[in-house]
């Protein structure tokens, strides 16, 4: 007999070392000869739903898909996985969550969290991760590819990037670069320039001091913006939102432009009216 939770064991007779799985209900024999004779359940059968029962829970493994920094590929993983290698090019990928205590300045590319605590100090030239929580300092640039939530208020002089950004209660932080997110969410107070794919969300009782360019902005009763408002595309220039201001068309350039409106060829005379 082994435990249900075990992954690996040694025969107790030749010493090697294998896989357990659960025996079947019919080869466990947990109760005595003759608890065997009693009508009632045995220990045996009693035993084998319990296996049973550690068996299904531990067989049912969460599962979660990464996808490869270099060449976009995507995998299923086991949640329960700390690493794992690309099945297309071979690299290898860190699943480990990282949790900052202290001052640390080493690149970091994971699919795994990052946990910056009050007392952390992260200013990593480059960080790449699946979700972000920042309680402390954050000198350095964070790619971050799911949800980064802000709990700290002061300055943060790295330039963020983000699929959704969270700026919790109580929290006043202030960003010395633009910010590029597809969704903002502000329930605290938050100064710096936003360039949202999607929408800027200001909860009540939040503030937001600084240029937004979005497709939509909603502010709540008892919410504040203050700054540049641009909607809609982000990729718009300023030439293409402004007509061209130069010096009066002459009469020629004003025909010309007449004649093209007309669906008309330049130098060709339109018809005269039938009398």
């Amino acid at each position: 007999m082994e435990y249900a939770a075990a992954k690996s064991t040694m025969c107790r007779q030749c010493g090697g070392a294998f896989s357990p799985t659960a025996p079947k209900p019919a080869e466990i024999r947990l109760g005595t000869p003759r608890a065997e004779q009693h009508p009632g359940p045995s220990l045996a059968e009693g035993g084998a739903s319990l296996l049973r029962k550690f068996d299904g829970l531990w067989g049912k493994q969460r599962s979660s898909v990464v996808e490869c920094f270099d060449c976009k590929a995507k995998q299923e993983v086991i949640a329960s996985a700390s690493s794992t290698t690309c099945p297309k090019c071979s690299a290898h990928l860190d699943l480990r969550d990282y949790k900052i205590t202290t001052s640390f300045s080493r690149a970091i590319r994971t699919h795994g969290e990052i946990h910056v605590t009050s007392k952390g100090d992260l200013s990593s030239s480059s960080v790449i991760c699946r979700s972000a929580l920042i309680e402390g300092k954050l000198r350095g640039n964070l790619h971050c590819t799911g949800t980064v939530t802000i709990h700290h208020s002061g300055k943060i002089p790295g330039r963020l990037t983000a699929e959704h950004v969270l700026i919790e209660r109580r929290s006043e932080v202030q960003f010395v670069r633009r910010m590029n997110v597809k969704s903002l969410k502000i329930r605290g107070h938050m100064t710096g320039e936003v360039m949202a794919e999607t929408v800027v969300v200001i909860h009540r009782n939040a503030s937001l001091d600084g240029d937004v360019t979005a497709k939509s902005i909603s502010v709540e009763k008892g919410g504040m913006f203050s700054g540049q408002l641009v909607i809609g595309s982000s990729g718009l220039e300023q030439g293409e939102l402004l007509p061209a201001q130069g010096a009066e068309q002459t009469p020629e350039e004003r025909a010309a432009e007449k004649a093209r409106a007309e669906g008309l060829l330049p130098g060709v005379v339109p018809p005269l009216p039938a009398t």
